[in-house]
């Protein structure tokens, strides 16, 4: 026996020449990260390439956006790039935290997200909270920072729902009524207080969350009949009792008459339409838009951030955003069909859903196409909280994935089913 051999036949030896570097170290290092029980190996690669792509032309178009501004002001033009690179990767840890969790540890604390959510909204419209642009959304916090809680209310909507319509399904069972009754109830009081803030973009988006988790939940066909109509009729209640403010039945009204009221609430519609027009097939480039600079749309770094990808990256940048967002969709939806139990395929469906008609809404107002509203691209436009609300709701279609694998148990500490 060798001098080395003899120092691998003792157990203590050789694991103190792993830590000093003894070779084979690296490949040991590699098969760990990368082998078939590792953790990495089994994540969504392609959906967490589509989210990286993302967050980094978000990045630079919300610094072309503000850039102008804050040279204007005398201000540090490179402040919204340090501010949205931090936030992006706050939310990257966020990400892999989650994504570290078990599907049923998830699913245990379920309740506990919808319960913080629902606080965080109460919190609001106490005077812990602020108003900006009219709405009342937002807490103020030390140093100068803000939650927005209507953000986290889409994933305590989406845990919650999906907690309560998949009671029966892992049996094979459709949900009864009472439990799309529950759901319902436990949305209720989310939509409430996000109409009183009031931010109506953001209760469109629970509703049709909701509604698409109950449509693929497997309730029988009469039931979604009778739901909808009854949704219909409870929106046309809304209409006659005037619960809509009058500055949102102007947007309506702009909308479906866009010439009206060019220099009032028509101005925003028909700026963003000329902007992202201007802009032809390849735009031209970052930091080179008139229209941006001049300051000619309102919210273009927020809400109207798909205006300043018309303008500076032309139709040509636009349309890879809106692939890079449906390889997003796609491939949550993908892990919806494929998930284990039916707590996963609501979760990842309610995802999914939540991500398609926030896209299709703020992409939508900026052609044209919906009235608008205060609602962000995900991934790309600014603001903490919908960064970090985007970034675990993708640590948690990470989960669902590895739950799919079975690889769960192997890296976290397994909840106890209820």
């Amino acid at each position: 026996m060798s001098l080395r051999e003899g120092y691998r036949a003792v157990p203590g030896v050789a694991r103190y020449g792993a830590l000093r570097g003894a070779p084979g170290t690296g490949r040991a290092l590699a098969t760990r990260a990368f082998g078939r029980q590792s953790f990495l190996r089994h994540l969504d690669w392609l959906l967490i390439a589509a989210v990286l792509a993302l967050c980094v032309l978000g990045t630079l178009l919300v610094w072309s956006a503000t850039q102008p501004g804050q040279l204007q002001a005398g201000l540090s033009p490179r402040a919204y790039l340090y501010k949205d690179t931090a936030w992006f990767g706050i939310g990257l840890v966020l990400m892999v935290a989650v994504s570290l969790l078990d599907v049923r540890r998830i699913r245990a604390w379920a309740p506990a997200a919808y319960g913080l959510a629902l606080l965080a909204l109460l919190a609001v419209l106490s005077p812990l909270g602020s108003s900006v642009n009219g709405a009342k959304a937002w807490i103020n916090l030390p140093g100068g920072f803000q939650v927005e809680p209507s953000e986290f209310a889409k994933l305590g909507l989406v845990l919650i729902c999906a907690l309560t319509l998949s009671r029966l399904g892992d049996g094979g069972k459709r949900p009864l009524l009472r439990e799309v009754l529950l759901a319902i109830a436990c949305a209720a009081p989310l939509a409430g207080l996000v109409v009183k803030e009031p931010a109506l973009g953001v209760a469109l988006v629970l509703l049709a969350t909701l509604v698409g988790m109950i449509a693929l939940s497997g309730l029988r066909l009469r039931w979604l009949a009778a739901l909808a109509a009854a949704g219909a009729g409870a929106g046309a209640l809304a209409l006659k009792v005037h619960v809509l403010k009058s500055y949102q039945l102007q947007r309506f009204t702009s909308f479906t008459n866009p010439s009206a009221n060019l220099a009032g609430t028509g101005y925003n519609a028909q700026q963003a339409k000329i902007a992202v027009g201007s802009g032809g097939l390849t735009g031209h480039g970052l930091f080179h838009g008139s229209l941006i600079a001049g300051n000619f749309v309102p919210s273009q770094s927020t809400d109207f951030i798909f205006t300043v990808a018309g303008e500076e990256l032309g139709f040509a940048g636009c349309i890879a955003i809106v692939v890079l967002l449906g390889v997003v969709i796609t491939r949550a939806l993908r892990i919806a069909a494929r998930a284990d139990d039916q707590f996963g395929t609501l979760v990842a469906g309610g995802i999914a859903v939540w991500f398609a008609f926030q896209t299709f809404v703020n992409v939508g107002m900026t052609i044209g196409l919906t009235p608008i509203t205060g609602l962000p691209l995900p991934f790309i436009s600014y603001g903490g909280s919908a960064a970090f609300a985007d970034m675990i709701a993708i640590g948690i279609l990470q989960s669902v994935h590895r739950k799919r694998t079975g690889l769960a148990a192997a890296f976290t500490v397994r909840a106890p089913v209820r």
